[in-house]
């Protein structure tokens, strides 16, 4: 609502300003289609944040377990994310069993935590998994497209047929990009609004693909020979991959809706 609070003649930010806001918005394009999840992509969006939280707590658990190891032997510096092995928390717990104190006593307290966190978020990925393989399909044929990728492509879209093209939903994601025009120089920039949780997710089947798909590796080159940087040349597979991700979340919808009018 950032351009709707800019063109009102009160300033600043709160609820009721808001309120108007999108009061105001709703009366200027009455068409607008709404964001919606039926029960299986609700229930996939709730897995997937839940799993992230779960990542995230083990991710501090795991920076305060390194600062207490180092407490305890300056030298001991595990590898980078290799405590979420189980083989090297059973190293590290073995190793705390031989020292005493209150420091390894947490220690050990934090190494039995992150443990049961890194079960608990591969129990919620195999579920994640399974789930998206039913919802997904098509999607997860993409090269570069993991479970947890298309996971969090079907789960923040929120139904993919409420944009009315590719267009949009690339307006939705990010990865359009803003016309700068200066004169007669035809001019784009990175766009930093849209959903940035989306925008992520195609970033992350963008670096993947430039790695090892030969098609974007191609058409990465291809961009470049006609003077874009790196990260421009990126930026314009960014947007390619949106109107590929569109239409697979599309075909896969399709199967969606028809059972829904069987249902009804």
């Amino acid at each position: 609502m950032a351009h709707a609070r800019d063109a009102a003649r009160t300033y600043g930010k709160s609820d009721p300003i808001d309120a108007l806001a999108v009061a105001r918005a709703a009366l200027r394009h009455p068409d607008l289609l709404a964001a919606q999840l039926d029960d299986p992509s609700r229930e996939l969006r709730l897995l997937v944040d839940h799993r992230e939280d779960l990542v995230a707590e083990r991710t501090r658990c795991i920076n305060r377990l390194r600062w207490h190891l180092r407490e305890l032997d300056p030298t001991w510096d595990p590898t980078a994310r290799s405590l979420t092995s189980y083989k090297n928390l059973d190293a590290v717990a073995a190793r705390l069993g031989e020292l005493e104190g209150m420091v390894t006593r947490i220690a050990t307290e934090i190494v039995t935590h992150v443990r049961e966190l890194t079960v608990r978020e591969r129990e919620l990925e195999r579920e994640i998994t399974q789930r998206v393989t039913t919802l997904a399909p098509t999607l997860l044929a993409l090269v570069g497209v993991g479970a947890l990728t298309a996971a969090k492509l079907v789960a923040e879209t929120a139904d993919v047929r409420r944009f009315k093209s590719k267009d949009a939903f690339a307006r939705h994601n990010g990865t359009a990009p803003l016309p700068v025009w200066s004169g007669n120089r035809e001019r784009h920039r990175l766009s930093r609004s849209g959903n940035r949780q989306l925008n992520a997710a195609i970033h992350r089947v963008a670096i993947t693909q430039a790695r090892c798909h030969p098609d974007a590796g191609a058409y990465l080159a291809r961009r470049r020979e006609r003077a874009n940087t790196p990260t421009e040349a990126r930026r314009a597979l960014k947007r390619r991959l949106s109107d590929t991700v569109y239409r697979a979340l599309l075909a896969d919808a399709a199967p969606t809706e028809a059972a829904l009018r069987e249902a009804a």
